[in-house]
């Protein structure tokens, strides 16, 4: 599986109340997670990302509490990976368990809000589209693939036991 967005680039230590603040922890609908998402970082985040846009962040991820709702909301704004220099245990897992991608390039320095990339889920291959400088990363391993794919961990259990609802 392959995408293609524009960067929206964090920093460090990226905390889960950062991509959704406490006060709006009170639902779980992704809609409305989507408009707070990244809120606290950057106020107008939700309003300018677009479908298969990107976050590019440098070490660690998604720190903090473990929260589903930081990957819900960050998948419901339209986002299509998360690219990072590392993350969190718990975001790491939460991610997939949610349905979002996310993948640990050594390389996330190099890219800056505005650039466009080109990522392969089953490489791990990450493009700038300007420079067509190629950034390895560890591909998806294919399981965690087929949760992506489903939607998240409950869905993919759904689906399997012939239980998906409509």
């Amino acid at each position: 599986m392959k995408t293609t967005g524009k960067v929206w680039k964090f920093g460090d230590n990226v905390d889960t109340d950062l991509i959704i603040p406490a006060r709006y922890l009170t639902t779980t609908d992704p809609a409305e997670l989507a408009k707070h998402c990244m809120e606290d970082a950057d106020p107008a985040f939700a309003g300018k990302v677009a479908q298969s846009d990107i976050i590019v962040a440098g070490k660690y991820f998604g720190c903090g509490s473990s929260r589903e709702h930081a990957p819900i909301a960050i998948r419901a704004a339209g986002v299509s990976c998360v690219i990072a220099k590392s993350f969190a245990r718990i975001f790491y897992r939460n991610a997939f368990n949610m349905g979002l991608p996310i993948l640990e390039c050594g390389g996330a320095d190099d890219f800056s809000t505005g650039d466009f990339l080109s990522v392969d889920f089953d490489t791990g291959e990450i493009v700038h589209l300007k420079t067509k400088k190629a950034y390895a990363s560890r591909p998806i391993p294919p399981f965690m693939q087929e949760l992506v794919d489903a939607g998240g961990l409950m869905n993919y259990i759904q689906s399997r036991m012939g239980t998906v609802d409509s």
